[in-house]
């Protein structure tokens, strides 16, 4: 009798846990920070917005080690979408660039490799090599593609940042840059390039050397074990010297979110490896994005001082917000906020109004509405002509 009761109360009680869990919002739900991390130096950041979940010494000036080369790939890419280099684009090596120690994919002088090829030798492997080889290809100069790197640096607002070479080779004091900066660079990136993933995923693949020596195949083994270790990884980048220790940008995409996980001077490679896990994990754990791609069609606005009578005009882009606070975004509302006439002249692109995004009653974001194209003010010969085709039709 008693070991029925027994049952019947804990039948029970398991019901309530249920009906609660069912029942209780998201929000009551809290995640801890993690606080099992043991780089020195780390940023946790969400790609489409560059809203910053968690940090700790995120601005402190580093070594990078190889992780420099995502500022290399990014210029790689920059020049391939504006069409002054190709994929099939053949790369000669220089005597300088074979010249290259640390981890490398042994290309020899005179050697002749894609540009492909040598972003996969970068990407994969992490070549000091083929970064200069590209560089020299892209500046003419090694020098001259470092300037090309700080000035992008700056563009970006990579304010802990200074390059001294495009490979992360060196253990100078003046090359330096932050996990925040890295951040930065990774987000710009994977963001306006993310064909860097076709390359950035690749675990294993050959290559083959074509030299006086002879033709022999080169395995390119991925330096980026979390493919292997973390089921959402889509890449970027470790490096390791003996001054800048263990480093790592670590990028991963999971229900649509892209986050970038960046440790620096972490003890050992498992290290880095672990935390930035440790990180991506956190992330997924309390980010929620909302999203509006803005593809209704916005009305035209009136056009005073003009022979037109209305200008169209549309929305500058998607808005997207992340929610780390476990808020229920179906409640966003969105405005339109516009007057109802512009007066002449007007520019294609100019702001005309914007649309306001409000949660809760707090406003937490906007986007541009802008005119659909430029106008001129109307004088009065203009007028005038408009009267004279009027009647002639």
């Amino acid at each position: 009798m008693k070991r029925r009761m027994h049952k019947s109360i804990l039948r029970s009680f398991i019901t309530v846990l249920l009906i609660l869990a069912l029942t209780l919002q998201p929000s009551v739900f809290v995640f801890a920070a993690p606080d099992n991390i043991s780089s020195p130096s780390y940023i946790l950041m969400e790609a489409s917005t560059g809203q910053i979940i968690y940090e700790n010494n995120a601005d402190e000036r580093r070594s990078p080690a190889s992780i420099t080369k995502i500022m290399t790939l990014l210029l790689i890419f920059e020049q391939l979408e504006a069409g002054k280099i190709k994929l099939t684009d053949e790369v000669t090596t220089s005597a300088h660039a074979k010249s290259m120690g640390g981890s490398q994919v042994f290309l020899e002088e005179g050697e002749v490799q894609t540009v492909d090829t040598l972003i996969k030798c970068i990407a994969v492997a992490s070549g000091n090599d083929a970064s200069v080889a590209m560089a020299e290809k892209v500046s003419g100069s090694e020098t001259e593609f470092v300037a090309m790197m700080n000035e992008r640096a700056k563009e970006l607002g990579m304010e802990n940042t200074h390059f001294t070479d495009c490979c992360g080779l060196t253990d100078s004091d003046d090359h330096y840059t932050s996990a925040k900066d890295v951040a930065l660079m990774s987000k710009e990136l994977i963001t306006k390039h993310p064909d860097i993933y076709n390359y950035t995923k690749i675990w294993m693949e050959d290559i083959t050397h074509v030299t006086r020596k002879g033709t022999s195949n080169f395995t390119l083994s991925s330096t980026n074990k979390l493919l292997k270790q973390y089921e959402f990884t889509t890449g970027l980048k470790t490096g390791s010297t003996s001054k800048a220790k263990y480093c790592f940008s670590a990028t991963a995409n999971h229900n649509g979110i892209d986050l970038i996980a960046v440790v620096m001077g972490a003890p050992d490679f498992k290290v880095r490896f672990a935390d930035a896990k440790t990180l991506l994990e956190y992330g997924y754990s309390v980010s929620h994005l909302y999203k509006d791609e803005n593809k209704d069609k916005l009305s035209a606005m009136k056009i005073e001082n003009a022979i037109e009578k209305e200008v169209p005009v549309a929305y500058r882009g998607e808005f997207r917000y992340l929610d780390i606070e476990g808020n229920d975004l179906s409640a966003v509302e969105k405005k339109i906020i516009m007057e109802e006439s512009a007066a002449a002249p007007v520019k294609k692109g100019e702001k005309a109004g914007e649309a306001a995004y409000y949660l809760n009653g707090n406003k937490i974001g906007s986007v541009d509405i802008v005119f659909g194209k430029s106008i001129e003010r109307a004088e009065y010969k203009d007028y005038l002509h408009y009267v004279l085709r009027y009647m002639l039709l």
